[in-house]
This record gives C-alpha cells, sequence and structure tokens, in this order.
C-alpha cells in the first residue's frame, strides 16, 4: 500500500464566484469531470465519485484567530491539535513551541521507524541550503518535519538526475528565476506522469506547493488561474499513470486564502480533503476525518503505521 500525500499551500473551499474565487475561474476539466462537471468550491462538498472523494475539513481547530501554516502543517503531519495545546495558531514559520512537535511524533518519523521508505519529492536549489546554512532562512513545518526523521531534502543533483520535481512541477521557474538553463523542463501532464513514477518508488511520499498561498497573498488572479490550469494537467497525468489497486493519493491544505481573493489574508475556511483511488481505500481512509487532525491518523491506520 502506497499514499502520495499533495501539499497545496493555502487553498480553501471557497464560494462559486469567478469574481474572487479562482476555483471558480479557472478551466480545470480534468479535476471538474472527476467531480461530476462540479468547480472545486464549498457548494461542491461532500462528493463522492468513481475515482475522487471530496470532503470539508475544518482548519480552526476550535482556536480563535485565523488559521496559520507552521501549525497547520505540523497538525496535518502529527494528528496533534497544536494549537488548542498552544492557545494559538502561529505561522509562517514554526517557532520553537511548534518545532518541538515535529521531531519524532510526525508520519516521516513513524514511516521510518516502520521500517518503510518515505520521501519528500520536491528538489530544494543550491541558494535554498545557503539560506538554511547561514541562518538567513528557516526551515517551514514539512521539511523541518523530514530533517528530523532523519531523510535528505532532495538537492538540484537529485532533480538532474529524475529522482525530484521542482516546486512548481514543471521546472520552469529553476529556468526563468534562477537561470539554470540547462535545468530539466516538463510538461504540466509529463510532471504528473513524473510525481506518479517518483511516488511509486515509497511507501509514503509528500509534494508541497506552496505558490498557491502566494498567490492569495499577493491577490493576483490571473498568477491562480494559471497555476489552477497548470495544476489540473499535473493531476490528469498523475491519475493517467497511477496504479489504484497500489494505493491512494490525498490531496488537502493547512488553511484558506487563494479561494478568496478579495483579501489578502488568510480566510477560515474549510479546506479541500481529495482522495482519487480506490473507492474502498477512500472510504477506510475518511473515517472519522472532521478536521485537520484527522489526517495523520489516518495514513498511520492505512500504512500500518501504528506501534
Amino acid at each position: 500500500m502506497k499514499l502520495l500525500f499533495l501539499f497545496l499551500d493555502g487553498i480553501g473551499l471557497g464560494e462559486n464566484n469567478s469574481e474572487k474565487n479562482p476555483f471558480a475561474r479557472a478551466k480545470m476539466p480534468y479535476l471538474n469531470s472527476l467531480l461530476g462537471g462540479q468547480n472545486l468550491v464549498g457548494e461542491s462538498a461532500p462528493f463522492e465519485g468513481d475515482r475522487a472523494t471530496l470532503l470539508p475539513v475544518d482548519p480552526n481547530l476550535g482556536v480563535s484567530g485565523l488559521p496559520q501554516s507552521a501549525t497547520g502543517q505540523s497538525v496535518l503531519l502529527t494528528g496533534i491539535n497544536i494549537p488548542a495545546e498552544l492557545g494559538y495558531h502561529y505561522g509562517p514559520k514554526p517557532n520553537p513551541d511548534v518545532a518541538q512537535y515535529l521531531d519524532g511524533k510526525t508520519v516521516f518519523a513513524k514511516t521510518v521507524k516502520a521500517g518503510k521508505k518515505a520521501a519528500l519529492l520536491n528538489a530544494y536549489p543550491p541558494r535554498y541550503f545557503d539560506g538554511i546554512e547561514s541562518g538567513k532562512r528557516l526551515y517551514s513545518a514539512i521539511p523541518q518535519a523530514v530533517t528530523n526523521a532523519g531523510l535528505p531534502l532532495f538537492t538540484q543533483d537529485d532533480y538532474y538526475a529524475g529522482n525530484a520535481l521542482s516546486a512548481d512541477f514543471t521546472g520552469k521557474g529553476w529556468r526563468e528565476f534562477m537561470k539554470l538553463d540547462d535545468s530539466p523542463l516538463f510538461g504540466s501532464e509529463e510532471a504528473g506522469t513524473k510525481l506518479a513514477e517518483l511516488a511509486s518508488r515509497y511507501d509514503f511520499s509528500f509534494f508541497e506547493y506552496w505558490a498557491s498561498d502566494y498567490a492569495g497573498h499577493k491577490q493576483d488572479m490571473d498568477w491562480a488561474v494559471r497555476q489552477l490550469e497548470t495544476f489540473d494537467n499535473v493531476l490528469k497525468g498523475l491519475l493517467e499513470t497511477w496504479r489504484d489497486e497500489d494505493g491512494l493519493i490525498l490531496l488537502t491544505s493547512d488553511h484558506g486564502n487563494m479561494e478568496d481573493l478579495s483579501t489578502r489574508r488568510h480566510t477560515s475556511a474549510n479546506v479541500p480533503l481529495l482522495l482519487f483511488g480506490d473507492l474502498n481505500k477512500r472510504r477506510e481512509f475518511q473515517k472519522d476525518i472532521r478536521d485537520l487532525t484527522g489526517i495523520a491518523p489516518a495514513i498511520e491506520r492505512i500504512l500500518d503505521l501504528r506501534f
């Protein structure tokens, strides 16, 4: 049994309003077909189809204030209601109070302890590691959890060798912004196919996409729509390659943001939990999930990580 976790930062289930919600404006024919012709918006959930399940999941966790990245991502990785224990949401990067939960308590750590294979499939460029080593950059919750579990972060060499993907799926950013003109470049469907191939190497794999949150903070509708239309093609390549009998793909987020571009702040909206794969496995996974705390225990159960 394999599980691929697609994490899209800062996406909620918003209104079906194309004036402020790029999910209502973008052309996403592949995902919409999986959702019975519906957009990925609040009114479409819950939904169960031949290959996809959509559920609304609460990121607020009974704590006042708007959900934030460090605590939300840490909850997704541990199943612990960290905001409730601390009394506050926090982000974007973990402070010491949040970071303590990312050592030994995450799905990455438990996968390793169970003797199974896990990986974060993102490749990081040289300047990322330079920033970490110089102290000018801090790990966000996900790479912090990975390194704490004793797993490597993939590098430029890994990307060039075909063992990881860039954060934008296609590698376009490596060429345009980092001026690495010889770096691998993928079409969006091709990137989805590559993602499926990479995930097949591991029991638990994770891919982090952060640009969705950035577009929300910038209130950039055109960029958000382009992202979603690219992602729809990535998803098509991924699911046309993925074998449902081998495991599940789950997609979720830490908080709302990009679904409401009338504000540059995070939102209190429910986030989507999208599951792709065998119907019985989807039903088994989704049992008792109401908020972010339910996702890590479901991963541990379906991958048999409990000790």
